[in-house]
């Protein structure tokens, strides 16, 4: 499986973990420069949630956690703050989804995450 395909089977498996704890999905895969790709943007309660998926088919080089570097989460918020501008969006936060799919799938949630 190439990174594209893993990345894009990360992002389904987290969509359905969404969906099940009451989050509706609004957007996936939202470009705002070649620098920000935000993956999902969904909607939880009155609360608009942007949400980077990392996902990894095992812990061998690391928890997908880790792949999250302080540029990559400066990316995010930018392109949060350019979404929140453009469709008036007050209340609004940046969650962290990391997926491990060996030797069992793990998914992990980590909610209004900062760096």
């Amino acid at each position: 499986m190439n990174s594209r395909k893993l990345g894009d089977a990360g992002e389904d498996l987290a969509c359905r973990y969404l969906e099940k704890q009451g989050y509706e999905i609004l957007e996936r895969n939202k470009h705002y420069s070649r620098f920000c790709e935000i993956d999902i943007i969904a909607k939880h309660k009155n609360t608009t949630v942007f949400v980077e998926v990392k996902t990894r088919k095992n812990n061998a080089y690391g928890t997908p956690f880790e792949a999250i570097t302080k540029t990559k989460y400066e990316h995010i918020r930018q392109g949060a703050l350019n979404y929140t501008t453009e469709h008036k969006i007050k209340d609004y936060r940046i969650d962290v989804i990391g997926i491990t799919l060996k030797p069992e799938i793990k998914i992990e949630h980590l909610k209004n995450v900062y760096l």
